[in-house]
């Protein structure tokens, strides 16, 4: 049949088969976590490479440096404004619907945080030492290790010098072009294991947690969902409009990405096809490879949301009652803190546990509560931040008349 042929189709059904084998036989699908951990694994060790490579040709062919600092400079500016309205909704929210009120907190007494909390505690978080983990401590390490935002730093670095040489670094920066085709033809090799990632991935959650935590904290789930939709729909959507595009339409264009997350419950997964995606949508290489990485770090609307919803859920559920000054400055800290999830693993506990350390009347040991359904909210996480980032790029592209309309005429047509 063609349907099956579909990549989308086969992740849908991947993961409806995830879902049954999880529920029937636990422990096996409980053991199936490796299919998930192998794919990832593949993903991951093709992304700095590409980052490496698409920025420091973006760079390295556009020349003008005012134009790169421009670029960057109001990517930033976007990032940071929306974000913002991201945490302020989802304490607004937070607010309104007080999930954690009534919740019987002795249930999650005995339960283990140790892992996040001392992780929370060896991560540094703050400006100056964010900043410190951007710079590499060497070169090469930084794409050894796949680390994505020093291998960002190293390949602006890269690019500027090669954009400052001009003529000279031509035969490089076409080399690396060609080399670049090469990593983005083992992405489309990787992709056809997407299916089984996404099964594994949702047989381990089903067999582990089990259907009934589905069910836990549903009130809180349904509020982060529909949350999230609704920042897609009349934040994200209002800018789309703005910009002269339409958010459904562009929501249905990447698809096969945000099936791939939702299977994966990771961003990161997706983040090579979808840079590709964006760039048949009409987006320059240049903006394209400049503005998606960054905004893995710098853009995670879902997590702050999800972040801001979940500390005043424990606050809420502890009965710790706070005025407004203190929310206003617990914005203020997950403002600081958002900025370090990107890249470390179990990063939304991790963060979560750094935020209410720097905000001592809401108990750390409260991130026990969000344990069991954590997973199930990720992929919600983990969607927004990719739509969050596409709207993005386009929106850098269209406002800096870096986005060729005539591309995107022949993508609705052929699509039509």
């Amino acid at each position: 049949m063609k349907l099956l042929k579909n990549l989308t189709a086969q992740v849908i059904i991947a993961i409806i088969l995830g879902i049954i084998v999880g529920a029937i036989w636990p422990e096996f699908g409980a053991s199936l976590k490796v299919l998930a951990d192998l794919f990832i694994k593949l993903i991951k060790m093709l992304i700095a490479p590409i980052i490496f490579l698409t920025v420091a040709i973006g760079i390295g062919a556009m020349g003008d440096m005012k134009k790169v600092g421009k670029i960057g400079g109001k990517a930033l500016i976007y990032f940071e404004v929306v974000s913002t309205i991201a945490l302020a909704i989802g304490i607004a929210v937070a607010l309104l619907v007080n999930a954690g009120d009534g919740m019987n907190i002795e249930a999650n007494s005995g339960a283990d945080v140790s892992q996040y909390t001392e992780a929370a505690a060896n991560q540094e978080h703050g400006i100056g030492a964010f900043i410190a983990s951007i710079i590499p401590s060497n070169f090469v390490g930084a794409l050894a290790n796949g680390e994505l935002l020093p291998t960002l730093f190293a390949a602006v670095l890269f690019g500027m010098a090669a954009a400052a040489l001009g003529e000279k670094s031509k035969p490089v920066i076409t080399f690396f072009e060609q080399v670049s085709e090469i990593f983005f033809k083992i992405v489309s090799m990787v992709m056809k294991f997407s299916p089984i990632g996404a099964f594994g991935a949702m047989a381990y959650t089903i067999g582990h947690f089990g259907l009934e935590a589905l069910g836990n904290l549903g009130y809180l789930m349904a509020a982060v969902y529909i949350t999230m939709a609704l920042f897609l729909i009349l934040i994200l959507g209002s800018i789309a409009k703005f910009y002269g595009f339409n958010i459904f339409k562009f929501i249905a264009y990447i698809k096969d990405e945000i099936f791939l997350v939702i299977g994966t419950s990771s961003s990161e997964s997706a983040l090579p096809s979808m840079m590709r995606k964006l760039e048949r949508y009409g987006c320059s290489k240049q903006v394209v490879g400049l503005v998606v990485p960054t905004g893995y770090s710098f853009n995670l609307d879902g997590t702050a949301i999800y972040l801001s919803m979940a500390a005043l859920f424990i606050a809420q559920a502890y009965g710790v009652d706070l005025t407004w000054i203190q929310i206003i400055t617990l914005l203020g800290i997950l403002m600081i803190t958002s900025k370090g999830a990107a890249g470390v693993t179990g990063s939304g506990f991790i963060t979560l546990a750094a935020t209410l350390a720097a905000f001592p009347m809401i108990p750390v040991e409260g991130i026990a509560l969000l344990i069991g359904v954590d997973r199930f909210m990720s992929e919600a996480r983990a969607v927004t931040n990719l739509i969050g980032n596409g709207v993005a790029t386009v929106v850098v592209s269209k406002s800096e008349k870096e986005f060729d309309e005539a591309v995107n005429a022949t993508l609705k047509q052929s699509k039509a």
